[in-house]
């Protein structure tokens, strides 16, 4: 078994570059590390490029047999632990990332599901996996996002999704007034949340409809707002006058699933 040991390793170049998102864009593929998310990765049928491994952890026992047996149907490298700490995003690394393809995510928005889930501005890339997991856990199948949200594919994105992000069909749209424009078309009804609005998120029928989550500063833009339908708000007993945005998303996105269990 070959053991890399040299940063200037044309595949170790290779995996650093895809930290740059413009690298990713060109090349359609991301990263994504630990052993949960590479086990899921396999689990999903993503196709993985190739796989890396610090030979400290595959003498140490880190990784199960199993895992091992599954990896080694893949293009693997094996390389040193000083190597991979040069290559890992995390603190505490696992010792183990994979090369995946995004996949082809399809454009065409799918008017079949009840809600709809766009992002309008969310950067923080915690914020954004957060939300990505929240939705996946209640089932939807796509996701809506602005450009100038943050890239979903970035790997502090990708981590906090859980394995989320290889269930998710993710649409990002130039315009998202236009987007929802056409959506609209579809009769679905655009739901923004407002702190000035009068109704509560508790008061709302969740069917066809669209939740946009705006920026964490911010909120959601003056010019979507105007394109509502119906703006919400959160009820708040306390001080605190707005909340994190992926607590505001999980809020909306859990009594949209309340509501469907209870009729069920």
């Amino acid at each position: 078994m070959q053991i890399i040991s040299s940063k200037d390793n044309e595949q170790i170049k290779y995996i650093r570059k895809l930290k740059d998102k413009k690298f990713r864009d060109e090349t359609n593929e991301y990263l994504v590390e630990g052993i949960k998310l590479v086990k899921e990765a396999i689990e999903e049928n993503v196709i993985i490029k190739m796989i890396v491994i610090c030979e400290d952890c595959d003498n140490d026992g880190t990784l199960e047999q199993s895992l091992l047996y599954e990896i080694a149907k893949y293009n693997c490298i094996y390389v040193t632990k000083k190597l991979f700490n040069t290559i890992t995003d995390v603190v505490n690394p696992q010792g183990i990332l994979a090369v995946v393809e995004k996949g082809d995510n399809i454009e065409k928005i799918d008017y079949s599901e009840e809600i709809i889930l766009a992002l309008d501005g969310i950067q923080d890339p915690g914020n954004l996996g957060t939300i990505l997991r929240t939705a996946d856990s209640a089932n939807l199948k796509q996701i809506i996002l602005s450009s100038d949200c943050a890239d979903p594919y970035n790997p502090k994105v990708v981590r906090s999704t859980m394995g989320a992000i290889f269930r998710m069909n993710i649409i990002v749209t130039s315009n998202l007034e236009k987007t929802l424009q056409m959506i609209k078309k579809h009769k679905f009804e655009v739901l923004a949340t407002s702190l000035e609005a009068k109704e509560s998120v508790y008061d709302v029928k969740y069917n066809k409809k669209v939740i946009i989550i705006g920026n964490e500063a911010k909120g959601v833009s003056r010019e979507i707002q105007d394109l509502a339908d119906l703006k919400v708000k959160i009820p708040m007993l306390g001080k605190t006058e707005s909340l994190n945005a992926s607590v505001a998303a999980g809020i909306i996105i859990y009594e949209y699933v309340r509501k469907k269990v209870k009729s069920d």
